[in-house]
């Protein structure tokens, strides 16, 4: 039994560490994705910034030709922008409950330590119920072969006659 425990708590332990691992990876990765995609928003608004003072100087110089294509490059540059934005949520969120994840993989070590504890108290009760069992069936033991021993002396035993020939 100590073997079988011994065995589901190495594999619980295993299963944590890769759990753990894979929440560490994922959360890597989402800092990773999350910081690129911080530079890709940097990188896309000093296009808007630069794109906007373009438009501003090209607006007085240029004629309303080159004003619109800026204006539309500008537009393209906010989309991007956005998008990158709205991109960069969700992976925020999978950050969180990738945090989350870790912390939860981390409260495991409280609930195995409150296990032992539960397998360490266990044995001790049952060899308590174990010594009290034996106990009862000591007291009952004799009283039963008492009884057994009265319903053999009360039976009387069934002897067969042997057949008697009537016609010889």
């Amino acid at each position: 039994m100590t073997k079988e425990l011994t065995e589901i708590e190495e594999t619980i332990e295993k299963t944590k560490d890769q759990f753990v691992d894979a929440a560490k990876r994922a959360s890597n990765e989402l800092d990773k994705q999350r910081k690129r995609l911080k530079t890709e928003i940097d990188r896309a608004n000093v296009r808007a910034s630069k794109t906007r003072t373009e438009l501003q100087k090209g607006a007085e110089r240029e004629l309303k030709k080159q004003f619109r294509s800026l204006e539309k490059a500008l537009e393209g540059a906010r989309k991007d922008a956005e998008r990158f934005r709205n991109d960069l949520e969700p992976v925020v969120d999978n950050l969180v409950s990738a945090r989350n994840h870790l912390a939860h993989a981390l409260r495991i070590d409280k609930a195995l330590a409150g296990i032992q504890r539960e397998l360490k108290r266990r044995p001790a009760e049952e060899r308590a119920k174990a010594k009290v069992a034996v106990k009862k069936v000591a007291k009952k033991a004799p009283a039963r072969k008492k009884a057994v021993r009265r319903t053999v002396v009360k039976k009387t035993p069934v002897v067969k006659q042997p057949p008697t020939d009537k016609a010889a």
